[in-house]
């Protein structure tokens, strides 16, 4: 025996029931991705047995998925609210159309589905297709253009703080490995940006690519400087053997200089001394001439007398 199809609403016999709480944002989140997980099971048009039964299950799953994420507060939800909540979700959202499809409502499936394109063409330009070979087949990987919800966000964060601290990527400073994670992170991000908004998105990749083309620019300008400074070391480098070299030859020179010096010295002190010797002997003959003189005189004035 299979319980009641999905989509009928169960009540329990007894006095008035206990109105639950309203749902969180966080609740709709969680709800929105288990039904997405199933959706082919939960939003299938066909009404057997099989079906309903398998809806039935899925519906199951949900809540149980569901209730094991809430706390004893907000206390468990019935298959009842979780079906009854998702119906109210798709009203509110517009996706719920009674009654049979006009002309206005083809237009704008087909719309839709254009709209769809467009943004696979984008999220192409923006995030290119992996290609590669295996096994002589190849592979063409795209990106997923699912919508992504406020959990998926969370679960995003808790996979780049896993990722960083399993990569052992530093907090501060430059660091490749933190450049790499966070340029994935920002990329996702403009994937979700992209899916809900596709000029929302595109503004989003002028604003990456001008952060890249920045960076690019730091990194040459670092290089350049690195560049510049090893060719002043190098230069420095080689004036100084040049001005050893400069140093040797002069200090050579100084050395030869300083020989001549003494020599010279040498010399003037010698010329200097015979200078000296010569003079004190022409003063002494200066000297006996003229006593020679005076005494001749002497002589002469006496034999005149």
């Amino acid at each position: 025996m299979v319980n009641k199809p999905s989509g009928i609403r169960q009540k329990k016999a007894g006095g008035p029931q206990k109105r639950a709480k309203p749902y969180t944002a966080m609740q709709m989140e969680y709800l929105t991705e288990a039904i997405r997980k199933r959706q082919k099971v939960i939003e299938c048009k066909k009404t057997d047995t099989v079906v309903n039964a398998e809806k039935t299950v899925a519906w199951q799953d949900v809540s149980n998925e569901i209730n094991a994420q809430l706390t004893p507060e907000d206390g468990p939800r019935t298959l009842v609210q979780l079906e009854g909540k998702w119906k109210q979700m798709k009203r509110d959202a517009g996706k719920c159309t009674p009654g049979p499809s006009t002309s206005s409502d083809k237009r704008g499936a087909v719309g839709g589905v254009e709209r769809d394109k467009d943004t696979e063409d984008i999220l192409n330009c923006i995030l290119p297709p992996r290609e590669w070979e295996q096994d002589g087949q190849l592979w063409i990987q795209q990106v997923s253009s699912d919508p992504a919800t406020r959990l998926d966000v969370l679960k995003l964060a808790e996979q780049l703080d896993m990722r960083l601290q399993q990569r052992q990527a530093r907090e501060t400073g430059i660091c490749p490995v933190r450049r790499e994670l966070f340029t994935q992170c920002f990329d996702e991000l403009i994937r979700q940006v992209t899916i809900n908004c596709a000029e929302r998105g595109l503004l989003l990749l002028r604003v990456r690519d001008e952060l890249r083309m920045t960076a690019v620019a730091y990194q040459k300008l670092y290089e350049s400087s690195i560049a510049f400074g090893i060719r002043k070391a190098l230069y420095a480098e080689q004036g100084k053997e040049d001005m050893a070299e400069k140093v040797e030859q002069l200090t050579a020179e100084k050395n030869k200089l300083q020989l001549q010096v003494v020599d010279l010295k040498a010399k003037a002190d010698m010329i200097e001394r015979r200078a000296k010797e010569l003079r004190l002997a022409e003063e002494k003959q200066h000297a006996e001439e003229i006593s020679f003189l005076r005494r001749a005189n002497q002589q002469l004035k006496v034999r005149e007398i």
